[in-house]
């Protein structure tokens, strides 16, 4: 039993596909534990993703993640992280499995509708940066 930090990005909220994402984690068989939306600010998006800082990408990155809303959910179940990893699908939309959430409904490399931690010691520190222990529903 592990958990996973999952994000519904500014994309997917203005896209109205807060309930499409949510039913695929649950019939998945994964359990959300955790969650909340809110809009995050400039100094949040950069703390968040600062392993980017260097990459030609990471302005570009914030600007998109401060644009409107997100959806912070902490997800529980065997295998979590590789279970929402699959179900997110590749990267960039283009490259992902049929039927993943990103092929199905990201639009580029960037807006790719969600966000997923890619081992346990991100999960822990993702987790952590959004919720305290006492966020969680067990």
């Amino acid at each position: 039993m592990n958990r996973t930090l999952a994000i519904i990005k500014p994309d997917g909220v203005s896209a109205g596909l807060i309930g499409e994402v949510i039913k695929r984690i649950e019939q998945e068989g994964l359990r959300i534990v955790a969650m909340r939306m809110t809009k995050l600010d400039r100094r949040q998006a950069e703390g968040f993703y600062y392993v980017h800082r260097s990459k030609p990408f990471f302005n570009s990155l914030i600007d998109y993640m401060i644009s409107g809303g997100v959806v912070l959910m902490v997800l529980q179940g065997h295998d979590a992280i590789d279970r929402w990893r699959k179900l997110m699908g590749a990267t960039d939309p283009k490259k992902a499995e049929a039927g993943t959430i990103r092929a199905e409904m990201g639009t580029s490399i960037e807006r790719n509708v969600v966000h997923g931690s890619d081992s346990p010691d991100s999960a822990v520190y993702e987790i952590n940066y959004f919720f305290k222990g006492t966020d969680f529903i067990e």
